[in-house]
């Protein structure tokens, strides 16, 4: 999973600067809405509506703007008609990046996707350009006081999982796409509700960053994460934990 940690970084940095929680809480609305719309408008028999459900409480979100946004979504009072995109493309360094959105305007997304790329040393490439260096899982987290690294080891294999990375931050399940909803709920049975539950992108290789790549990168992903379509943003990047706190301080 090498990688992936310099998310972990990237949301401190921008929780400690208390960065658009309002911006977050739409793009939450706006995948509670297309999940409500994909499927039933019931979290219980809808599971990619209940995991975007905990995503929003784990954020916080009120419990009734979660319960407008499903209604909304089911036609009780109209919704806008959104489609999901991804696009994919190279920052600086070489990065690998991609871009997933929730859009009603294609037209308007690519525009400012393309926009960030251009002005921050990144090239947008072709549908499939990267996505090659990536691997696409499921992945389930718990906090370390549900359960022993064994036991959670032991429920997530038995349910289907793949792996398992347990830390004194909590446990990560990992699955495949295929298998993810049945792992998910297999694990809510025994422990409850996860932190999080998600499809995501997983770098298979990655590049390491000095000061000056990480900045750069960093500046692209903020300006790619400032359009309200935009609700993922995924690259194969590792940042080492002394040019994070250059950068920090």
């Amino acid at each position: 999973m090498a990688g992936h940690s310099q998310f972990k970084n990237i949301m401190h940095r921008k929780g400690a600067q208390d960065i658009r929680r309002a911006r977050q809480f739409a793009k939450l609305i706006r995948e509670i809405t297309v999940s409500a719309k994909q499927g039933l408008p019931d979290p219980a028999a809808n599971p990619r509506l209940r995991a975007a459900c905990a995503a929003a409480r784990q954020s916080n979100m009120p419990r009734d703007t979660i319960e407008r946004a499903i209604k909304k979504a089911a036609g009780l009072g109209g919704s806008e008609d959104y489609v999901e995109v991804r696009y994919e493309g190279y920052g600086p360094s070489g990065v690998a990046i991609i871009v997933e959105a929730l859009t009603d305007n294609r037209n308007r997304t690519a525009s400012d996707v393309r926009t960030a790329f251009s002005k921050h040393g990144g090239t947008l490439g072709e549908s499939n350009s990267v996505s090659f260096l990536f691997e696409r899982v499921g992945v389930i987290q718990y906090p370390a006081s549900i359960a022993t690294a064994d036991a959670m080891l032991e429920a997530a294999i038995e349910a289907g999982a793949d792996d398992v990375q347990s830390t004194a931050d909590g446990h990560e399940v990992i699955c495949a796409v295929e298998a993810f909803f049945a792992v998910r709920d297999a694990l809510e049975q025994q422990f409850g509700e996860p932190e999080t539950a998600k499809l995501d992108w997983r770098p298979t290789t990655t590049t390491t960053l000095d000061e000056d790549g990480a900045r750069a990168v960093l500046k692209l992903i903020d300006a790619i994460d400032d359009s309200d379509d935009v609700q993922n943003v995924y690259a194969n990047f590792e940042i080492p934990e002394a040019v994070m706190q250059a950068i920090e301080n």
